[in-house]
């Protein structure tokens, strides 16, 4: 994981503008408030599939990328495998430095 993404994800965390967690993310997906979502590479097939398939349904885009120890340690709480973005500009950014993985 390059370092600017982490900035960007320690940022993001600071400023309130990401939310972690399977049930908080879910919730936040369906009242329309997600942006963008980070599924960590290795959450459980099932987590994998409900997100990837929320996302579809929902039109919010998506990358399962690194591990769930990588993510959890830029923004400050261990063992998350799903986050979502809650911010349009937070979220652009995060995307443009994924794009080479999406």
């Amino acid at each position: 994981m390059n370092r600017k993404l982490q900035s960007m994800l320690s940022l993001c965390q600071r400023a309130g503008k990401i939310v972690t967690g399977e049930d908080t993310v879910e919730i936040n997906i369906k009242n329309g408030n997600v942006l963008f979502v980070i599924i960590a590479g290795d959450a459980s097939e099932n987590t994998r599939n409900k997100f990837v398939n929320k996302c579809k349904y929902y039109n919010i885009e998506y990358c399962i990328c690194y591990s769930k120890e990588e993510l959890s340690s830029c923004i400050g709480k261990y063992n998350r495998s799903v986050y979502g973005i809650v911010d349009k500009n937070f979220a652009d950014k995060i995307r443009l430095e994924l794009s080479d993985i999406m």
